[in-house]
């Protein structure tokens, strides 16, 4: 697999509610960075909806993609996590998680029904939620004599690097997020600075 320069993810949270038979399915998207977030976001849902049936969900984080999770939460295995996946798939989302609320309406959906409450429930919150694109970024620390910063900022905006942390004393020190495929340019731009030295964050 070619390693891509960008990936999609969304930049603020959703909402959108699907009902069928009586049951109602609210869902939720938010942007997220760590599992621990996720955690915190779904006991926040939980406690704003403490007398709904289900709190189901999925997400997927990471450039690799290989952090994920999904969630049925006493609904019947695979009905509602992986339908919930599967959307974020299909538009090859990550740093993203879905909750989808449910208010048991009384009648059973079934198997098939429930995949597609979860699956459409999901699909609307995705089409409420404006998708972005964002450059895959790495960090640098790059330090220098303050004499040069004017220097430095020169070569930040030219290849659209973002300013992450600063420390501004006689020697300066930037923490740089830099855009994988301007990497080599920003390393060869900064080195041909004097006593500048830039060193790959860990």
């Amino acid at each position: 697999m070619e390693e891509k320069d960008f990936y999609f993810t969304i930049e603020r949270t959703g909402s959108a509610e699907f009902k069928d038979r009586g049951s109602k399915f609210i869902a939720f998207a938010f942007p997220v960075k760590t599992v621990d977030e996720c955690k915190e976001k779904l006991n926040e849902i939980k406690k704003e909806h403490p007398k709904a049936t289900h709190h189901c969900f999925a997400y997927r984080i990471g450039f690799d993609g290989n952090t994920f999770r999904v969630s049925d939460d006493g609904e019947p295995s695979g009905t509602a996590g992986k339908p919930i996946l599967g959307q974020i798939d299909s538009k090859e989302l990550i740093n993203i998680l879905i909750i989808i609320v449910r208010y048991f309406g009384g009648t059973l959906l079934g198997v098939p029904g429930l995949i597609n409450a979860y699956k459409s429930a999901a699909a609307l919150v995705l089409q409420t939620t404006p998708i972005i694109q964002k450059s895959i970024e790495k960090e640098f620390d790059v330090q220098f004599d303050y004499t040069q910063i004017n220097d430095i900022m020169i070569v930040v905006k030219q290849f659209n690097c973002r300013v992450i942390e600063q420390e501004m004393q006689l020697f300066c020190k930037l923490k740089i997020a830099v855009p994988i495929n301007r990497i080599e340019e920003v390393k060869f731009k900064l080195g041909e600075l004097r006593n500048v030295e830039v060193s790959k964050v860990v």
